[in-house]
């Protein structure tokens, strides 16, 4: 398999068409099932996380159709009786109070932006995220600040995990493996295709697994404080959540449960060819001049 990616990526292959799995013709602007090969509904999307305690949605950041998509997935949650948590890549950890806010209290929105330093968490206008927001707050959905503090991401970015102080790592997981090749790979083609060698290809990939391991810790212990039952949403950047590679990978390494995966994308329309390995669903939606910020 590691043989097939990194021919792939050596031809500049479409990171949502890696070959992990068999390519399929996924049409622009509707949800699509990778399992079934045949367009779907929120309702089948929140169907499919039946008995499942996690659903993963990878985003590209600052897209309207994206974070519409997963507002309405959350209220497709919801209407199928589920309680629901939501985990946002966003917002990191030392904001969760501030957050806990919006959820149970009147704070205004200005000043919930204000307070959470919304800018310099995350920078993106915050009018893209608003429906996710607002559907939390309407159905009084906990909310889960699931990012680790960005210093820690730089700091492993330069000198690896030797660059994280005691008390840093008293806060992750006891163990970050960097021997996923699948998901080095995935990360590769991210990074546009080019290998990142020696030491310090090998800390910005460690940087990339910090992300992605501490904002599965984060989920995971903020599930167990919930209800047993209740279906996690993990709201991320698609390269955190697609192949199920990232943030999912990570959980199932650590709790050995799989949820349901639907990966977002663009493309000039109007179909796209994409990976079924990508995940149980997909969502294209066609490229545009990118928002400002």
């Amino acid at each position: 398999m590691v043989q097939v990616l990194a021919l792939l990526l050596a031809q500049g292959v479409d990171p949502m068409n890696l070959g992990l799995g068999f390519s399929t013709e996924a049409p622009i602007g509707t949800i699509f099932d990778l399992r079934m090969e045949k367009t779907a509904t929120l309702a089948d999307v929140a169907k499919a996380a039946d008995g499942k305690r996690w659903v993963f949605l990878g985003e590209n950041h600052a897209t309207t159709e994206h974070q519409n998509m997963e507002a309405a997935v959350i209220e497709a949650l919801v209407k199928r009786k589920r309680k629901v948590i939501v985990g946002l890549e966003m917002l990191t950890r030392p904001t969760q109070s501030t957050l806990d806010e919006w959820i149970q209290t009147n704070i205004a929105e200005d000043d919930f932006l204000t307070k959470i330093d919304w800018k310099k968490q995350w920078g993106f206008d915050f009018k893209f995220y608003r429906p996710v927001f607002e559907v939390s707050r309407k159905y009084k959905l906990p909310m889960v600040a699931l990012n680790v503090p960005r210093d820690w991401v730089r700091q492993v970015g330069r000198k690896g995990f030797d660059g994280l102080t005691a008390e840093q790592k008293a806060e992750l997981p006891a163990s970050m493996s960097l021997d996923n090749a699948d998901h080095r790979a995935v990360f590769t083609a991210l990074m546009g295709g080019h290998p990142m060698t020696g030491p310090q290809g090998d800390n910005v990939y460690a940087a990339q697994v910090l992300w992605d391991e501490g904002m599965a810790d984060t989920a995971l212990k903020a599930r167990e404080k919930a209800d047993k039952n209740a279906v996690f949403v993990v709201i991320a950047g698609s390269g955190h959540i697609m192949y199920n590679q990232g943030i999912n990978y990570r959980i199932k390494k650590r709790t050995n449960e799989t949820g349901v995966t639907l990966t977002m994308g663009q493309a000039p329309g109007p179909t796209s060819m994409v990976s079924r390995g990508l995940g149980d669903f997909v969502f294209i939606t066609r490229s545009v001049e990118k928002e400002e910020r």
